[in-house]
């Protein structure tokens, strides 16, 4: 079984790295079609409605994805049985990521400002984050897309892979479960200030850990962008408590450090301005940045890999150990 979840985790993330998203027909985008009109025929102004809503769309996903992998460990052991739960397993890990389309969005977001062609940033913006348009220039939409990068890349790659590397394809769609409930409901709107609190709970605690992977990940590969890991970690631990979010800090604030950056400050939403500290101490964003945040993305997915690979492989050796010191006739 371990064998199968790491191979599959491997060959998900390679097959994210050629074909990033799927074009058409996107499991998670239909998964939100689900839970958009769950929340129509639901919606209260309610905690108790909006966890309600949360638990059954994240467990149920959960569950189904369990009870598929329950299915094929009780085949019969052989080749076929492992290629199947590898298969599986790839297929899925490639759905719930969204590194590459994450770093192509964040490479064009740039040229189109190297080009002054805000038109353009603008409209492609909302394929990275939620902010009000209107109030964005030049340096207000290369910051927002360097903050997104690094919030995403914690959020898209380092967190799904975690998830699926401790609780395999449970974990992976899970995860995606509820990070995508968090982007839809997790607002602090009218509409969504209660409803969606259980939903942004659940988000911020399945990110707790990845989120620290990431940023400490990002510090160990600041060189890639010829930044210093030491300055980057001693950004983040500076600055990234100081981020209303638990998680998402602690990742800008390394981003910022690697790149020798100026992050943070006022954000404007749709739903009103939120006033943040700043993170790093360095420039302002430019347009040329977000080549930059793409590239050490990358270096944080791939090293992300290889770091939940060894954890699944470290996971299996701890079961067996644990397995072996029971001794013959031991537990049950």
């Amino acid at each position: 079984m371990s064998r199968a979840r790491t191979v599959g985790l491997v060959l998900g993330a390679a097959l994210d790295a050629v074909l990033a998203d799927p074009a058409r027909g996107h499991p998670v985008a239909g998964f939100g079609r689900i839970a958009a009109g769950l929340e129509r025929a639901v919606h209260r102004d309610s905690r108790l409605v909006g966890a309600a809503y949360a638990t059954v769309l994240v467990a149920g996903t959960g569950a189904a994805a369990a009870g598929a992998e329950r299915a094929l460990a009780g085949r019969r052991p052989g080749r076929r049985a492992a290629l199947a739960r590898a298969g599986l397993t790839a297929a899925t890990t490639w759905t719930v990521l969204g590194g590459t389309s994450l770093r192509r969005q964040g490479r064009a977001l740039g040229g189109e400002l190297e080009r002054r062609d805000l038109r353009a940033a603008r409209t492609r913006l909302p394929s990275l984050c939620g902010r009000d348009l209107s109030a964005l220039d030049a340096g207000g939409l290369a910051r927002a897309g360097v903050e997104s990068v690094a919030e995403n890349t914690s959020d898209a790659v380092v967190a799904p892979l975690l998830w699926g590397a401790v609780a395999g394809l449970p974990g992976l769609v899970a995860y995606r479960a509820a990070n995508t409930l968090d982007a839809m409901v997790g607002y602090r709107d009218a509409r969504h200030g209660r409803f969606g609190w259980a939903a942004a709970r659940t988000d911020d605690a399945a990110n707790l850990l990845p989120a620290r992977m990431c940023a400490l990940l990002t510090c160990a590969c600041a060189p890639v962008v010829g930044g210093s890991p030491a300055e980057a970690f001693r950004v983040m631990r500076r600055d990234g408590r100081s981020h209303p979010s638990p998680n998402a800090g602690v990742v800008e604030a390394a981003f910022a450090g690697a790149l020798g950056l100026r992050l943070g400050g006022e954000l404007r939403y749709p739903h009103g301005v939120e006033h943040r500290p700043e993170l790093g101490s360095g420039r302002p964003a430019e347009a040329g940045d977000l080549a930059a945040a793409a590239r050490l993305s990358g270096a944080v997915s791939a090293a992300s890999v290889v770091v939940c690979a060894g954890a699944v492989a470290a996971l299996d050796t701890l079961r067996t150990r644990r397995a072996g010191s029971r001794g013959p006739g031991e537990g049950g």
